[in-house]
């Protein structure tokens, strides 16, 4: 290696994460015979630009968008300064893959994925690098033998790393995907990491690599388990009031849409690409205690072990 363990290798990590948007999306348009991600390339002005590939209509993809972004910028937004207010005013250089898949069928769950680098360049400071990611599942119906794949991926992605990185990480996305104005978890959780640079760059780059090669293996098998269970119209409306809370989640809560809209370096079409294409409020709407839809809040919406 050219450079030491501590300084960050930028272009290695984007070749990584343009392949895996590559390697998502084949392994994701293999349910979609007929049809591709429609993909938009975009830059801005001094800003970086990226790659939003979004499929949508799909017999058993809604709605799916797997992003890849490189920007940069003169000066740290707030929302990248709550917990590092030392670095406020430096110039930053970040790159992820983020992903949201939405099936039309309400026994096949939503999933979510983010990994990132994060640069921040400081005088008379050297270069601040951290990674961050995860994945996580969102159901509508619960399936115990999904909830557990979903976890034993989890856990063999990021354990080999470092002993109790899962149970960490775990317990990090259960509080990080929490709807607090409604006090409930947004799904079934699995791994969430921030601010991570314990050891040299290339343990962390390499543990993020895990986290993204892992999220097809925990995905897919569960889409083809349930993309073609019958299903009626009344668990289709249970599926568009529960995506509610998902969008209450992105737009109120989530770190990384703040961060795309408050910098103005983010692309907002992109950003907002995380939103199902159909979603609905009711005011005052109740589910029958005791059924299958009740069970999803009761049972598996509950922060427990998996494993």
């Amino acid at each position: 290696m050219s450079h030491s363990s501590t300084s960050p290798n930028l272009q290695e990590v984007k070749q990584y994460l343009l392949s895996l948007q590559d390697q998502i999306c084949a392994s994701l348009e293999s349910f979609e015979p007929d049809m591709r991600f429609k993909e938009d390339a975009w830059d801005r002005e001094n800003g970086g630009g990226g790659r939003t590939r979004v499929i949508a209509g799909g017999k058993v993809i809604e709605k799916g968008g797997v992003n890849f972004s490189h920007v940069m910028g003169d000066k740290l937004p707030p929302s990248a300064t709550v917990d590092r207010p030392e670095l406020a005013g430096g110039r930053f250089e970040a790159m992820g893959v983020s992903l949201v898949i939405h099936p039309n069928n309400p026994f096949a769950p939503t999933s979510h994925a983010n990994v990132r680098l994060f640069v921040v360049y400081k005088d008379g400071m050297e270069p601040v690098w951290w990674f961050g990611g995860g994945f996580d599942l969102t159901p509508y119906y619960g399936f115990e033998e999904d909830c557990i794949h979903w976890h034993q991926v989890s856990r063999d992605a990021v354990e080999p790393f470092g002993e109790g990185y899962y149970s960490r990480f775990k317990k990090w996305c259960d509080e990080y995907f929490h709807l607090k104005h409604r006090g409930e978890p947004r799904g079934i959780g699995g791994l969430f990491f921030d601010d991570f640079n314990e050891g040299s760059f290339e343990d962390c780059f390499a543990m993020m690599q895990s986290v993204g090669n892992s999220y097809t293996k925990a995905y897919t098998p569960i889409l083809e388990r349930r993309k073609d269970l019958p299903f009626t119209e009344q668990q289709r409306d249970f599926q568009l009031h529960r995506r509610g809370r998902y969008v209450e989640f992105n737009l109120v809560f989530d770190r990384g849409t703040h961060f795309g809209l408050q910098s103005g370096l983010g692309r907002t079409e992109s950003i907002l690409m995380s939103l199902p294409p159909e979603v609905r409020w009711t005011y005052e709407y109740q589910i029958k205690p005791g059924s299958d839809e009740a069970k999803l809040t009761d049972y598996y919406l509950t922060s427990r072990d998996w494993l």
